[in-house]
């Protein structure tokens, strides 16, 4: 049974497990370090909730893949916008939404952790 209340906590007790959700080939230093910590997720994986971490790395997407919405708690992340080359960049404490379908750069520049909530 899933618990009826999570509470989130930048370093989880359970701990940060490795992850693969960002392709080798995206890593733009030597550090490939990776890793997530599920709080809460439905059985078929349509919302996930939980604390992220990744090293630099830039990805493009022509469509995001989820709705999700963030709050970074330590790093940088840089979002452009293809579509117009608008960009904007999130540090820590900075909470934003992106909407599924959207075509953008996501670039870490600075090892990022953030809380999330998606929506498949």
């Amino acid at each position: 049974m899933k618990p009826a209340f999570s509470r989130f906590d930048v370093n989880p007790a359970a701990g940060m497990l490795p992850s693969g959700f960002t392709a080798p080939d995206a890593f733009t230093t030597d550090d490939q370090t990776e890793t997530n910590h599920f709080y809460f997720n439905t059985d078929d994986e349509s919302i996930l909730t939980g604390v992220w971490e990744c090293a630099p790395c830039k990805e493009v997407f022509d469509a995001y893949p989820v709705h999700e919405m963030m709050t970074i708690l330590s790093g940088s992340v840089t979002l452009t916008d293809t579509d117009d080359g608008s960009s904007e960049t999130f540090t820590a404490g900075d909470t934003f939404f992106v909407a599924k379908g959207t075509r953008c750069t996501w670039e870490i520049t600075e090892t990022l952790r953030k809380f999330y909530f998606i929506a498949a």
